[in-house]
């Protein structure tokens, strides 16, 4: 069959290409309905992500958050009609002590491998997870985003001391806020103190314990753990208030993306004994048990609501860039393009 890609060639500029897919015995057919606009997409559509890597990756199909219905399945997994999400991360080996999504030789959907703008989207079964039939799709089509935080707390749970009477968040945006939500449910018992720089942002957090601007931090505040959200420059002067705050023999899980290297006070690092881990990206388990939280704390998907920032229905190249266009000009939230085309 002809399947229509819609591919970015150059920095603002979509064409559609057309590629002759045969359909196996072994792949699921998917049909994009809901897809989610990431800022590394916008590295790729604004032409910021780097000249080497611009030449090296396009053309290409963007999005990797995204999810669909099920029209073709020839292992008999999935019913036809049935609501999926979609795991961008394609591992071609597997390593019992490296997860798949930190696996060098992994492929990730929109990042030198064709994304989500797609007609129909070909994959394994173990690369779909289903999804609540009721479940507001809105929301669903940004649950790659989703998983970042449920994959952090899984290695956090790894590694961190048992101490958890206190969690701090650095970062008022998207990852903040679904970080500050997943902790609030799956430690009850903890407070949870969001650490940001914006009002109107920071009143949207209307279920932690606590908010405090980062300019005005109290001395006494002192954290079990931390969580960095913050990412770009911003994660070095996270880094410095958080080394301060925490106590001794925390941890810190990293996940702001920094494009440049930033300073580590190691000195403090050293002194207290901390633990700072990195967490990238995500893997299948990471859908799976975040699809199993949606379904435990059914509640989580209304809070989520929140950050559905705009929704753009998408029938056209057009309509397309329209939707990027307005992505860079929108102050909170996450846009959803409700795949039409």
């Amino acid at each position: 069959m002809i399947n229509q890609v819609y591919r970015l060639v150059s920095p603002r500029q979509f064409e559609v290409t057309y590629k002759d897919k045969s359909i196996t015995a072994n792949q699921v057919v998917v049909r994009p309905t809901h897809l989610s606009i990431c800022a590394a997409d916008q590295r790729y559509y604004t032409g910021t992500r780097g000249e080497q890597a611009m030449r090296e990756k396009l053309p290409m199909a963007l999005i990797h958050e995204g999810v669909g219905e099920v029209v073709f399945d020839p292992t008999g997994t999935f019913k036809l009609g049935t609501k999926v999400v979609m795991v961008p991360n394609l591992p071609t080996e597997s390593d019992p002590n490296i997860a798949e999504n930190y696996l060098r030789t992994s492929r990730f959907r929109s990042s030198g491998y064709d994304g989500f703008m797609q007609d129909y989207i070909f994959t394994d079964t173990d690369r779909l997870i289903e999804l609540p039939q009721d479940i507001d799709l809105d929301v669903a089509a940004f649950t790659e985003l989703v998983t970042i935080t449920t994959h952090a707390l899984s290695r956090f749970e790894k590694k961190a001391h048992a101490r958890r009477e206190t969690f701090g968040v650095w970062g008022d945006g998207n990852l903040g806020y679904i970080t500050c939500l997943f902790l609030k449910k799956l430690y009850p018992d903890s407070k949870v103190i969001i650490f940001g720089k914006t009002d109107y942002k920071m009143n949207h957090f209307s279920f932690v314990d606590d908010a405090i601007k980062i300019d005005a931090i109290p001395n006494d505040i002192q954290i079990d753990h931390a969580i960095e959200c913050a990412g770009g420059k911003g994660s070095q002067y996270a880094l410095a208030q958080i080394i301060d705050h925490i106590n001794p023999e925390g941890t810190i899980s990293l996940l702001g993306v920094s494009e440049y290297p930033i300073e580590v006070n190691t000195r403090m690092v050293l002194e207290k004994g901390l633990t700072l881990i990195g967490s990238s990206r995500s893997g299948a388990k990471d859908f799976q048990r975040t699809v199993d939280i949606y379904k435990e704390y059914t509640d989580i998907v209304d809070y989520l609501g929140t950050i559905v920032g705009e929704v753009h229905t998408v029938r056209d190249i057009e309509n397309i860039t329209e939707a990027f266009e307005s992505d860079l000009s929108s102050s909170w939230g996450k846009t959803v393009m409700r795949w039409m085309i």
